[in-house]
């Protein structure tokens, strides 16, 4: 499975910004997918993820009621809407694949991962 991570770029605060995570083949519906981002010398941090049917999400505190994770398993790809955005949401934005748990937050859980794309907010 490959995944590729795509709409980063530089926004100012207060902007928004769509991240898409289109994957290879007809592979999305069997998989919960996840959002995760990554600054230097800090560990990876979960952001958001939703299930397979997309009947479940889960944020982050940091982001609950400024991002949304959707997907579209017909399109075979997965969304972020990234609304408010603030300096301390720069990173470079990762989203995975998981192929059992419905929801999770643990980076390990995780079975595949995109490359990342970048997203500077500037003040």
């Amino acid at each position: 499975v490959q995944l590729q991570a795509s709409g980063g770029g530089l926004v100012q605060a207060g902007g928004s910004l769509r991240l898409s995570c289109a994957a290879s083949g007809r592979v999305l519906r069997n998989y919960a997918l996840g959002w995760f981002r990554q600054t230097p010398g800090k560990e990876r941090e979960f952001v958001a993820a939703i299930s397979r049917s997309g009947g479940s999400t889960s944020y982050a505190d940091s982001v609950k009621g400024r991002f949304t994770i959707s997907r579209d398993n017909a399109k075979n790809t997965g969304y972020l809407q990234m609304n408010s955005l603030t300096p301390e949401d720069t990173a470079l934005y990762f989203c995975a694949l998981d192929r059992w748990a419905e929801v999770s937050g643990i980076s390990r859980d995780y079975d595949y991962w995109g490359q990342g794309t970048l997203v500077t907010v500037s003040s």
